[in-house]
């Protein structure tokens, strides 16, 4: 296995489809997508330049495990399918430990975000108006104060270059075309975080918030699609190191959010490469992530 960083993946095997902002999305037949989880980080929106040793693979294992885990719950896009078997030899180093066969659905137009903490742009927007979302909180909540219960705080889906932002539950469902849809959506997505922080609790990580995909198959059933509970899609703190009126150290990408702060940079591309020691940092708190989850 190759411990070479993967920017970009370029598979001759299979028909090109979509290079997102971390995944390259190859079509396998008419009905499946081979998914290769890259080294790339997105910060701000932004795509960096500069790839994280070992990030892909740490998705790809965390996403399978989750996937296994919470399938009580909602169908996932997994097929069980080798990803070595759907490409010619000379590309399966390529997709080594970082790739996953799923079926193809109709993903859902936003992000099902779930919030058990009050962090990140919930804490900016419980601060100018005292909710996030629209969804009404206690006042004097210190940063990052657990809440009173877990709620779900969607977002659009922006395309590539533009920001995501937060939206009320009323556009979530306009985007989502029906309302009991959206209901269901946003009723799974609770339970899935809810479990999750709950099994990960006992094993001292704090999950602050998560952001879920959905798609539906050809009879418009609901599935759980793109990555689970990852690094990327979440923020994860050691539960050792907690306390509120601060930012807490995280497992996830903040660690790089924080450092680019400290930058001269507009949050537009092109943005500023990451530094050695930057980049191994990343890399461990990714990987001791998974270890503490998966372990």
């Amino acid at each position: 296995m190759s411990d070479q960083p993967l920017l970009e993946s370029n598979l001759k095997s299979l028909p090109f489809v979509h290079r997102g902002k971390v995944r390259d999305i190859y079509a396998v037949g008419s009905d499946k997508l081979l998914i290769v989880q890259t080294d790339r980080l997105s910060a701000f929106d932004v795509v960096l330049p500069t790839p994280i040793p070992g990030k892909g693979r740490v998705l790809t294992e965390l996403s399978l495990f989750w996937f296994g885990k919470l399938a009580h719950i909602v169908p996932h896009h997994l097929t069980g399918i080798d990803p070595a078997s759907v490409v010619a030899p000379q590309d399966r180093a390529q997709i080594e430990g970082r790739a996953m066969v799923v079926r193809r659905l109709k993903p859902l137009l936003v992000e099902a975000v779930v919030r058990g903490y009050i962090i990140g742009s919930g804490w900016q927007d419980y601060q100018d108006t005292g909710g996030i979302c629209g969804i009404g909180l206690p006042a004097g909540l210190p940063q990052a104060a657990k809440l009173p219960r877990p709620i779900f705080t969607p977002a659009s889906k922006a395309p590539a270059g533009q920001h995501d932002e937060n939206i009320t539950f009323a556009d979530a469902a306009k985007a989502v075309g029906d309302v009991r849809l959206a209901e269901r959506v946003r009723g799974i997505s609770i339970r899935l975080y809810s479990e999750a922080a709950e099994y990960a609790a006992a094993r001292g990580v704090i999950i602050a918030d998560t952001k879920f995909e959905f798609g539906t198959d050809g009879r418009g059933a609901l599935v759980l699609i793109d990555e689970a509970l990852t690094p990327d899609s979440s923020r994860f703190w050691p539960a050792a190191e907690y306390r509120t009126g601060v930012s807490p150290p995280s497992f996830d990408k903040q660690f790089v959010r924080d450092w680019l702060e400290t930058q001269q940079w507009n949050k537009k591309a092109p943005a500023p490469a990451l530094p050695p020691d930057v980049l191994q940092k990343t890399s461990e708190k990714y990987r001791e992530a998974l270890r503490m989850l998966t372990s």
